[in-house]
């Protein structure tokens, strides 16, 4: 086995750990959207794409939002949080230190972006999180919480790509009403 599906395999492993159900699902639908934005996106944005989120698969090693001030703090120690580790695992599959630095910067960013690459990432997580995440994440959370971060993702996404989440349609229609009106 070469090192990037060595990367794949721990990645889609340690994610299939998650208490969350939709995170292995969100994984990889993150890197779709990441193709559809961009097919010829590189080796690096692929791995970020699907390694973005590690961290909330380990119990011991998940941060607590209640333990941050703000949403965005709390993000930003996620991101954080989920490069240490994916960066842990490459360097167990042995792949370059150019590449490891590369991936754990993209994730670094993916809840922010700041650059051409990120920003791809952070598009392609937000579009799988309404498209993937949003309908169990309101199971979870009441209409408020859900309210609150259906605009914070919104946030995140250009006006064109607001349209692809404006035309995905949900079970609960609540949900599909709160996501019109958060886009309008």
């Amino acid at each position: 086995m070469n090192r990037i599906e060595c990367l794949k395999k721990r990645i889609k492993e340690t994610l299939a750990l998650s208490a969350v159900t939709e995170d292995p699902v969100h994984s990889e639908n993150t890197l779709e959207w990441l193709l559809k934005l961009n097919p010829d996106a590189d080796e690096a944005l692929r791995i970020a794409a699907l390694g973005h989120d590690i961290e909330r698969a380990l119990n011991k090693r998940k941060i607590k939002r209640q333990d941050y001030k703000s949403y965005d703090e709390f993000k930003e120690a996620h991101a954080l949080n989920s490069s240490v580790i994916l960066k842990e695992i490459m360097i167990e599959c042995k792949l370059r230190p150019e590449f490891i630095e590369d991936v754990y910067s993209l994730v670094c960013r993916h809840e922010a972006g700041g650059d051409k690459r990120s920003d791809l990432l952070k598009s392609a997580d937000a579009i799988s999180f309404f498209q993937v995440n949003l309908p169990l994440y309101y199971t979870r959370n009441n209409k408020k919480e859900t309210k609150s971060r259906c605009m914070w993702g919104l946030k995140r996404l250009s006006n064109d790509l607001k349209k692809v989440v404006a035309d995905f349609r949900y079970d609960d229609k609540y949900l599909e009403s709160l996501v019109r009106n958060c886009i309008t």
